[in-house]
C-alpha cells in the first residue's frame, strides 16, 4: 500500500462527514417549518455511507475509504397539530411539521464534527510523519 493512500482515506472520510454536517444543518434549519399538506412538508434527511470494499478487493489493496451511497428521507411520521386559525392550516384545521428531532440532530452534529476533526488529524499526522522521514535523509 502506498504511503499516500492515507490521504485518500482521510479525505474520503472528511468529505463524508462534511456531507453529514450539511444535512444536519439543513434539518435544523427546517425543523420549525410549517406546511398545509403532507406532500409539501420537509422530511429529515440522513446520509448513507459504505466502505469502499469492492474497490479494495479488486485492487488487492488493504486501504478502504468511505463512499457516500446517497441521502434518504426519514420514514418517521410527520407531526400534525390542530390549529384551525393558523393561515397555513388545511381545510380540517391541521398544520404539518417536519419529523426532525433536534436533540438527535445536535448529537449527530457533534459526532460528525468530531469525526471530521479526527480525519483531519490523521491526515496532518501522516504529513508530519512523512516530513520527519524526509528529514532523516538530510
Amino acid at each position: 500500500m502506498s504511503s499516500f493512500k492515507v490521504f485518500d482515506i482521510a479525505g474520503s472520510a472528511m468529505n463524508a462527514q462534511a456531507l453529514r454536517l450539511n444535512l444536519v444543518a439543513s434539518n435544523l434549519a427546517n425543523a420549525d417549518s410549517i406546511s398545509s399538506s403532507i406532500q409539501q412538508t420537509y422530511r429529515s434527511r440522513q446520509p448513507v455511507f459504505a466502505a469502499e470494499l469492492q474497490d479494495a478487493r479488486d485492487k488487492q489493496d488493504a486501504a478502504v475509504g468511505v463512499k457516500v451511497l446517497g441521502v434518504v428521507e426519514s420514514p418517521a411520521p410527520l407531526r400534525m397539530e390542530y390549529v384551525p386559525h393558523h393561515p397555513m392550516a388545511n381545510a380540517d384545521g391541521y398544520i404539518f411539521k417536519p419529523n426532525v428531532n433536534t436533540v438527535e440532530e445536535m448529537a449527530n452534529m457533534l459526532s460528525a464534527s468530531r469525526s471530521y476533526q479526527d480525519s483531519a488529524e490523521v491526515a496532518n499526522t501522516a504529513k508530519q510523519l512523512m516530513l520527519q522521514t524526509l528529514r532523516l535523509g538530510q
